[in-house]
């Protein structure tokens, strides 16, 4: 399957990728089960996190052939390496680094670089980007969003990350966004597998009814 098949397939339910930054590899099993069986089938696991190498061995093994898991906050070729040598499927940085998309897509692996620009944004699409990371999304009011996409290719995957939750995902995906990184809305660090249901059940709500939402895409 093309990484652009996967992005889409790891979706399909709810729009959503969990960002669990801070979680331990004892604990990641039990959270990401919690996870897929309320329908998030996308798992980063930040690089600043204890051990996220081994959380994500952890991850890509048990479940890697049902769902897209990967590392996020990769800042150098090392990390994603070593990301890929774990098992990662899912590449995710911050910033717009050419030669970071270019070593995943080296790969075959879904990689979504962070951009806040028009010329960030037409250079990792150059560079093969699976989807564009809109970073920090606190950064870029959904006006702003649609303005970007009416510029980008009409298929340009779109993700918002940063101050995303039950109050602001509607008014972004009316403007195209299609994907959404939540990271302390679902989890934060020590939290169990049930509290992360009872956290996530709310969104997992919403995600499953967005697709009856007309799309308006504004143009300031």
């Amino acid at each position: 399957m093309k990484p652009e098949e996967l992005f889409d397939d790891s979706l399909s339910d709810v729009p959503f990728i969990a960002i669990l930054r801070g979680i331990q590899p004892e604990e990641v099993l039990g959270v990401a089960a919690s996870l897929i069986e309320n329908g998030i089938k996308a798992i980063e696991i930040p690089i600043n996190s204890p051990e996220p190498f081994r959380s994500i061995e952890l991850l890509s093994k048990e479940f890697g052939g049902t769902s897209l898991v990967g590392c996020g906050t990769a800042l150098s070729t090392n990390d994603v390496q070593r990301a890929i040598d774990a098992g990662a499927g899912l590449v995710v940085h911050p910033h717009a680094n050419p030669e970071l998309v270019d070593m995943s897509v080296s790969h075959k692996k879904v990689v979504v670089p962070g951009v806040m620009t028009p010329t960030e944004a037409f250079s990792m699409l150059d560079s093969g980007a699976t989807a564009l990371k809109l970073f920090p999304s606190e950064m870029m009011s959904p006006t702003s969003v649609a303005a970007l996409r009416a510029v980008l290719p009409e298929d340009t995957r779109l993700v918002s990350v940063g101050g995303i939750g039950t109050a602001n995902i509607s008014a972004y995906w009316e403007v195209g966004v299609r994907a959404f990184g939540l990271g302390s809305t679902i989890y934060k660090p020590g939290m169990s597998p049930a509290e992360v249901s009872d956290a996530v059940r709310p969104l997992i709500e919403l995600g499953r009814s967005l697709r009856e939402v007309p799309e308006k895409v504004m143009v300031s």
